[in-house]
């Protein structure tokens, strides 16, 4: 049995990291509001940017000069898999599912007899993604520096990936991330960004009415194209970044709350087993006066 100094000491241990997780808690609280405002701002515009570019792109079928970015390579061989991550842990399953989901489409991709490549983007992604395959990431993309996402973020991302895409190192790319819903649901997404799924796009009842478009629909998507990879890998990470916070303010939560009732416990078996020394103290010096 531990002594009542060891009982002290684990008490106060535990404490101190109620007070960590206490205060972790508060600071994704803070935060969570300003990355929750952007993430909402910028899926107005991604959404009315995948509309018009799915317009542009039906007047554009059947085109001979269409931009692969839009009708693809003509294989489906090699697939390169995008997966944003967080670069910090403590929230909870938020950075493991978003690569569960993307381990498990590089299964059923590799299964069918298909190559797989990874892109990670985010320390945690990459640290569970080596496991399985570390042969097949061609390229890791760190923002721990990074104060404060902006689009030239986004840019030098979707750079990289174009410049892989023109060498024909791959024929689909997939964007993995979280999209964030609540505080307590953020869900795994994954969305195909190479070829443009621009059918799924064009489903959602805004698509715009016919346009005659100056100059011609495969010049004005040669522009479009690739600064809507650029958008949408944006969104992806000002998604995750709220996604984050909203994870991470509800594990410290959860941690807080199992702190206390350890804390509760460990004072409880403290205290009975000091009334237990006292008692027995008490016993010994009785008898002791009897056998007097």
């Amino acid at each position: 049995m531990a002594s009542l100094k060891d009982m002290r000491v684990r008490i106060a241990s535990t404490k101190a990291t109620q007070k960590i997780t206490k205060a972790m808690q508060m600071v994704a609280a803070s935060k969570l509001r300003r990355a929750q405002n952007a993430a909402e701002a910028a899926r107005p515009y991604a959404e009315k940017m995948d509309t018009v570019i799915s317009n542009i792109a039906s007047a554009a079928a059947g085109s001979p000069n269409a931009s692969p970015l839009l009708v693809g390579t003509g294989k489906d061989q090699v697939h390169l898999l995008l997966v944003c991550t967080g670069e910090r842990g403590l929230s909870g399953a938020f950075n493991s599912a978003i690569v569960r989901l993307a381990r498990e489409r590089a299964f059923a991709l590799m299964n069918q007899g298909k190559e797989v490549k990874f892109f990670c983007v985010g320390r945690k992604g990459y640290e569970q993604l080596r496991r399985n395959f570390d042969k097949q990431i061609v390229e890791t993309v760190e923002l721990r520096s990074v104060r404060q996402l902006g689009f030239v973020n986004a840019e030098a991302i979707a750079e990289k990936v174009l410049a892989r895409f023109d060498a024909g190192e791959f024929d689909v790319c997939t964007l993995f991330y979280s999209r964030f819903q609540s505080v307590i649901a953020q869900i795994p997404t994954a969305q195909q960004v190479i070829p443009l799924a621009v059918e799924a796009a064009a489903g959602n009842g805004d698509a715009a009415p016919s346009y005659e478009y100056e100059p011609e629909e495969d010049e004005i998507l040669d522009r479009l194209l690739p600064r809507n990879l650029a958008v949408q890998i944006f969104r992806a990470l000002l998604e995750n970044n709220a996604s984050f916070y909203g994870a991470q303010m509800t594990a410290m939560d959860n941690a807080t709350r199992n702190a206390g009732d350890m804390i509760r416990k460990q004072t409880l078996v403290y205290n009975r087993t000091r009334q237990a020394m006292i008692t027995k103290e008490l016993i010994e010096i009785i008898s002791g006066a009897e056998a007097i």
